[in-house]
C-alpha cells in the first residue's frame, strides 16, 4: 500500500483531477480566463522553482513540453489531412516528446544559469531545425519515417499516435518506470506522470480535448515535485530514508501528551567506523533503520543523528511499549550482517564469481532507552531527555538491552 501511494501522490492524483475537470464542457464559461492563464502561470512558477532549488532536469522538462504543445497549437492536426503540416507536426512530437523527456531526466541537476546546461540546449535547438529543415528539403521522406507501420493499422486503431511515437513512449515509461523504482524520489517520479500526462494530451486530441491543459498539467507535475522534493531534503535522512530530527519534533508536538519515545543507538558503532571504514558503517546505519521502520506496535522511526534513532510510539506508556522495543533489538541481533569482500564490485558482474572464499560476519547490536510523556516530562525535549538518560543505563547495563 504505501509503495503504490508512494507512486500514485501527488502526481496521479493531479493528472486524474486534470482527466475530470480538463473535459470538453465540463468547467463553466467563467473559468475560461483561469485556463488561458494556467499555461504561463505553471510555466513561471515551474522555472522560478527550479532556478531556485537548482532543479535543471524540471526547467528542461518544462522546456520540452512547452515547445511540443506551441508546436501543436501553431500546427493544429486536421482530420483527413494525413500529409499536413498539423499531422506532420503532430508525428514530431509524439516521436520526440517521450525520447527526450526521458534522456533529459537522466541528467544531473544543475544550476540553471550555468556553461554546461546552455551546451544541453543545443540538442533541443538542433532537433527544432532539423525536423524544420527536412519538411523543407525532404518532406515525403520525413512523413513517410513518422508514418512507418511496424504492425497492420487494425492494431493501432485505438490511437491517433503514430507506431514510431508509440514506440518511443513505450520505451520512456519503461526507462522511466525503472529510473523511479532504482532512485524513488519526487522528481524521478514526475517525469513519469508528466510522460503520462502528454500521452493523454496527445491520444484525446481528436475527441475535441485541448492538449495544451494535459501538457501544462505535466509541467505542474514536474514543479509540485519541486516543493515535494525540497520537503523530503528537510525532513527525511538521505542516508537512511528515516524522517529526521525535524520531523521527530514536530510528530511530538503534534501528538501532544500521551506517548513513548525509544532512543536507539548502535552499540561500538565507532569501532565499525575505525575498523571498517565510514562504508561499512553506512551499511550498518542502513540495516538497522530497516529494522527500525518496520517496528511493531505502530512505532514510527525516525534518524536523530549520527548513530542515534528514536521510535515513536503514540498513545503508549514507557511499560507498554517495553516488549516491542524488546523484539526490535533482538531481531537486530538476529541479522547477519555480511561484510562485503575487499575486490567485490558494486554492481553484479555478468558472471560472478562462485569461489570468493568464506565471507565475514559481524554481529551488530544495539541498546535502547524507554521514557514516555507525564506531568513532569511534558515538552517533547523533556520525553527525549529522559529516553537518553534510559540509553546511557542501557550501555552502562553491558549494551544490547532495554532500559526505562
Amino acid at each position: 500500500m504505501r509503495r503504490a501511494s508512494e507512486l500514485l501522490i501527488p502526481g496521479g492524483l493531479v493528472l486524474l483531477a486534470a482527466l475530470v475537470f480538463l473535459r470538453p464542457g465540463v468547467l463553466p464559461e467563467s473559468a475560461a480566463p483561469f485556463l488561458r492563464v494556467y499555461p504561463y502561470a505553471v510555466a513561471g512558477i515551474g522555472v522560478c522553482l527550479g532556478w531556485y532549488f537548482h532543479r535543471s532536469r524540471v526547467v528542461f522538462g518544462l522546456l520540452i513540453l512547452a515547445l511540443a504543445d506551441r508546436a501543436l497549437v501553431a500546427f493544429p492536426l486536421a482530420l483527413g489531412a494525413e500529409r499536413s503540416a498539423g499531422r506532420t507536426a503532430f508525428n514530431v512530437v509524439a516521436l520526440l516528446l517521450p525520447i527526450n523527456l526521458a534522456a533529459y531526466s537522466l541528467l544531473s541537476d544543475r544550476g540553471v544559469i550555468s556553461r554546461r546546461n546552455a551546451a544541453r540546449l543545443i540538442p533541443i535547438l538542433g532537433q527544432v531545425v532539423a525536423v524544420g529543415v527536412l519538411w523543407v528539403v525532404r518532406q515525403r521522406e520525413l512523413n513517410a519515417l513518422l508514418d512507418y507501420r511496424f504492425v497492420g493499422m487494425d492494431l493501432a486503431a485505438w490511437t491517433p499516435i503514430p507506431q514510431p511515437g508509440l514506440m518511443a513512449f513505450g520505451a520512456g515509461f519503461v526507462l522511466l518506470a525503472l529510473q523511479f523504482f532504482r532512485i524513488r524520489n519526487p522528481i524521478e517520479r514526475s517525469f513519469l506522470w508528466a510522460l503520462a500526462a502528454a500521452f493523454i494530451a496527445l491520444q484525446t486530441g481528436r475527441a475535441g480535448w485541448s492538449p495544451t491543459g494535459f501538457l501544462t498539467t505535466g509541467g505542474l507535475i514536474l514543479s509540485l515535485s519541486v516543493i515535494e522534493m525540497s520537503y523530503r531534503m528537510a525532513y527525511y535522512d538521505e542516508l537512511t530514508g528515516l524522517p529526521g530530527r525535524r520531523a521527530l519534533q514536530e510528530t511530538l508536538l503534534r501528538l501532544g501528551s500521551q506517548y513513548a519515545v525509544g532512543m536507539v543507538d548502535v552499540d561500538h558503532f565507532k569501532g565499525f567506523n575505525d575498523q571498517y571504514g565510514h562504508d561499512v558503517g553506512d551499511q550498518v546505519l542502513r540495516m538497522v533503520a530497516a529494522k527500525l521502520g518496520r517496528a511493531p506496535g505502530g512505532g514510527k522511526a525516525f534518524r536523530y543523528g549520527g548513530e542515534e534513532f528514536a521510535v515513536v510510539f503514540p498513545g503508549q506508556s514507557a511499560e507498554g511499549v517495553m516488549p516491542y522495543l524488546e523484539a526490535l533489538r533482538r531481531e537486530v541481533q538476529a541479522s547477519c550482517f555480511v561484510l562485503r569482500g575487499p575486490d567485490r564490485p558494486k554492481k553484479k558482474p555478468d558472471s560472478p564469481k562462485t569461489d570468493s572464499g568464506p565471507r565475514k560476519a559481524v554481529l551488530v547490536t544495539v541498546s535502547i532507552g524507554v521514557a514516555a510523556w507525564d506531568e513532569q516530562k511534558r515538552k517533547p525535549d523533556h520525553v527525549i531527555k529522559a529516553a537518553d538518560l534510559a540509553l546511557y543505563r542501557a550501555k552502562a547495563a553491558g549494551r544490547n538491552t532495554v532500559r526505562l
